[in-house]
């Protein structure tokens, strides 16, 4: 072979190898537009399963505190009402210890049955 048909022979392959390396890269560009799809479609996905569990914790702490606020109110009234008890039990205090001195009082004045 003369070198100007070895050249053209080197310069065949160098063209052949090209095109197969585009064709290589086409394929991976393929590759990479599918898994680009792929990954947007499960992202989207995964976006809406966020988006819902949010709306959902949203929901449920709007629910807890209302429970909350419910049970806080009604410890309030209770606490109230037995705050009034107490007051109550405290203003009759001297009362009955007033009537029990004087049931003992009037106990050692009658006789004896």
């Amino acid at each position: 072979m003369e070198p100007k048909d070895l050249t053209i022979e080197v310069l065949k392959q160098i063209r052949d190898d090209g095109r197969r390396n585009g064709e290589r890269i086409d394929q991976t560009n393929a590759r990479l537009d599918e898994l680009r799809e792929t990954t947007n479609v499960r992202l989207n996905e995964t976006n809406a399963r966020i988006d819902a569990m949010r709306d959902e914790l949203g929901r449920r702490i709007v629910e807890s505190e209302m429970r909350t606020a419910t049970a806080i109110t009604e410890l309030a009234g209770t606490v109230r009402e037995l705050v009034s008890s107490i007051k109550e039990d405290r203003d009759l205090r001297g009362r009955v210890d007033r009537c029990e001195k004087d049931i003992a009082q009037l106990k050692t004045r009658l006789p004896d049955a």
